[in-house]
């Protein structure tokens, strides 16, 4: 090897042994990646409704302490146990349609729902927020479609099968 060639190759090491290494942000929660997972009809207060279900495809990559009870934080009504993340539904326009407050588990981001009176047009597009009420961060879905307001009879039965495979219950705690 030449003295020049050896003299380069000390020089490229040092170089790259000085050179500052990239600080490496820690990962944070992804975006919540929202897919429509069907549709119920249910009756409550003298009316037909039906149950618009989602499920957050990418649930697993959330961590699970972002579920937790945090009594520390402002209740969600009477709950003084309300989670640290609330999830709220919104149409495209940003008008809230139905919130959860009481979820306590990664894998609750599948049992998700809001409701339409039956015989009126859902809209077009939905999608989620989650916040973190510790951090005061927000992370906001994909916009995904709503489908037809009155669901088919196997549709229907689909989107029961698939909530009770995932344990969802059938009832949502509102938080407004």
């Amino acid at each position: 090897m030449s003295k020049l060639g050896g003299i380069v190759g000390l020089v490229l090491m040092a170089g790259a042994a000085s050179s500052p290494a990239v600080p490496q942000r820690p990962a944070g929660p992804p975006k919540p990646i929202i897919q429509r997972s069907g549709a119920i009809i249910y009756q409550a207060g003298g009316k037909d409704w039906v149950q618009h279900w989602y499920v957050v495809r990418n649930w697993a990559k959330f961590p699970a302490d972002m579920f937790a009870a945090a009594p520390d934080l402002p209740p969600c009504g009477l709950n003084p146990n309300a989670s640290r993340t609330w999830v709220d539904f919104f149409d495209s326009a940003g008008k809230r349609l139905y919130g959860f407050c009481a979820l306590t588990k990664p894998a609750d981001l599948q049992c998700l729902w809001f409701a339409s009176e039956l015989g009126t047009s859902p809209p077009d597009k939905v999608y989620v927020e989650l916040t973190d009420r510790r951090t005061g961060k927000k992370y906001r879905s994909n916009l995904a479609a709503t489908g037809l307001s009155r669901p088919a009879a196997a549709a229907s039965a689909a989107a029961n099968a698939n909530a009770a495979k995932h344990g969802c219950p059938f009832a949502a705690q509102d938080k407004s």
